[in-house]
């Protein structure tokens, strides 16, 4: 991932605090998976495996209704964000990854979001593409 001068390309358009509360909320969420052998030879084992897609989960309804809140701008930023991560777009790329994100939306973004395993990763990977890091911000702080 080429970091960018960010003197020159300012932070999209979403809140780099948000994608920070974006970020902790997944990784709590997948950290309910962690611990479960998918080579279990239990079949009722295979419960604990939902996480991801278990409504009544209470890290899934915070982020869920967080990016739900969050406006249309924001919601294309945050999935452009995710792909710049994922190394499908470069952060040069910014235009083009959002104008994407609009063009292919096809149903909720948490939906889509949720659908993406190293979620976390990649939103940090593409914070770092535009010289932020989480470290900056505290959970909870400027999220508007």
């Amino acid at each position: 991932m080429r970091r960018i001068d960010t003197s020159e390309r300012p932070m999209p358009e979403i809140n780099p605090a948000k994608v920070c509360f974006i970020i902790e909320k997944a990784r709590e969420l997948l950290s309910e998976d962690v611990g479960v052998d998918p080579d279990a030879s239990n079949p009722t084992d295979d419960g604990e495996r939902i996480v991801l897609t278990d409504a009544n989960n209470a890290f899934r309804r915070e982020l869920v209704e967080f990016v739900r809140d969050l406006d249309v701008d924001e919601s294309a930023a945050l999935v452009a964000l995710a792909w710049i991560g994922r190394g499908d777009y470069e952060a040069d790329d910014w235009q083009a990854a959002v104008a994407a994100a609009n063009d292919r939306r096809e149903g909720p973004t948490w939906k889509y979001l949720l659908g993406i395993p190293l979620l976390p990763d990649y939103l940090q990977d593409a914070l770092d593409a535009f010289g932020r890091s989480c470290e900056d911000y505290e959970l909870g702080e400027d999220r508007e």
